[in-house]
């Protein structure tokens, strides 16, 4: 087992420092939200830190987005020269995959063009998820039309649900968890990259970049739907694996996205966007404003501002277009632990 941190050379902007903050203020109860603003208002005084967020519109899946991608990294601070080398784990979010809803995971070509840009900028490309719900990752592979897509390019994939695993110390400390059996290919990674779905969640409100990355807990370890993390509270293990991963960067597939009864059963949204950052923390909080959502009252995102990455707009640099035009309100499930998320009590459906 190895314990000790690789060096984070990718990012322009420093992964902030985890303050040493007292642990009974981290562990929260009922009043989870609530809870996290206080957590932030104290930490926002340890710690500062800006970040900057892509958002390209008009994005189709048969468009260019390879190049909408290098653009939007580079642009966001990324140098293609430190790629070289470098182990790059691919993490698409394959839940529970459905032909009939395409909508619900991350569309192949997303996968292909991320493949694309961090192999010409001569990085060793993996594919590896470990989907929530289903027991079967082939089968997912296939309903997803992934499979066929990483033979086209001989991507290689490893499934997380099943893969040697390599413990590692929870750094986030919100949940009583004390670390994370994180599948090997994980845990060696140089860099992960989350490649969600831009989603409503029917228990967190939204799932984008942070969220997806309950999909590298191998199910062999935490049950389906990871219900270890489940019993240790979404919230605070949503924080925590962020915290405890290597660096981690972020390219969500807004381009067909869900709202209404997500992450599974909800409808269809187009919005034709992708949305990068160097921040998955910063790239969440700018996916709950497009949603027309208010990031602060996400408890995942209350609990990581300021720690692993801005909420405040004023902390984050827009790259690309601005994300005031293109916000288009989500409709919500109408349930009292959501309705705090909305500013407009009539997107709320039952």
């Amino acid at each position: 087992m190895s314990e000790q941190r690789k060096p984070e050379p990718f990012s322009t902007v420093p992964r902030l420092q985890l303050p040493n903050v007292n642990r009974r203020t981290l562990i929260v109860g009922g009043g989870l939200a609530a809870a996290g603003i206080v957590l932030a208002s104290q930490i926002r005084e340890l710690t500062r830190g800006r970040a900057s967020v892509f958002v390209a519109k008009n994005q189709k899946y048969d468009g260019p987005l390879v190049q909408t991608m290098r653009d939007g990294l580079i642009a966001c601070g990324l140098v293609p020269d430190q790629i070289k080398g470098k182990r790059i784990l691919l993490k698409p979010n394959l839940v529970e995959p459905s032909r009939d809803a395409p909508h619900m995971t991350t569309h192949p070509a997303i996968i292909l063009a991320a493949a694309e840009v961090f192999r010409t900028w001569g990085g060793d490309v993996i594919v590896g998820e470990g989907p929530g719900h289903v027991r079967d990752t082939e089968m997912a592979l296939v309903e997803s039309g992934v499979a066929d897509a990483l033979d086209s390019m001989h991507l290689p994939f490893s499934d997380l649900n099943y893969e040697e695993v390599v413990w590692t110390p929870n750094r986030g400390r919100a949940s009583k968890l004390p670390g994370f059996f994180f599948p090997r290919s994980v845990a060696e990674a140089d860099l992960v990259v989350s490649l969600p779905k831009m989603k409503t969640h029917h228990w967190v409100g939204v799932t984008a970049a942070m969220k997806n990355l309950y999909g590298v807990i191998p199910g062999i370890k935490y049950g389906w739907p990871k219900n270890v993390l489940h019993h240790n509270g979404i919230p605070e293990t949503v924080f925590d694996i962020n915290a405890s991963l290597p660096q981690t960067i972020a390219i969500v597939d807004g381009i067909d996205c869900m709202e209404g009864d997500g992450p599974i059963m909800g409808t269809k949204k187009p919005m034709g966007l992708l949305v990068m950052g160097t921040s998955p923390t910063a790239v969440d909080a700018t996916i709950c404003r497009l949603m027309d959502v208010n990031p602060q009252q996400v408890p995942y995102l209350a609990l990581a501002a300021n720690r692993l990455g801005p909420l405040d707009k004023r902390l984050i640099d827009q790259r690309g277009e601005a994300w005031e035009p293109l916000q288009s309100t989500f409709q919500m499930l109408d349930k009292p632990h959501l309705r705090a998320l909305v500013r407009h009590r009539g997107v709320l459906v039952s």
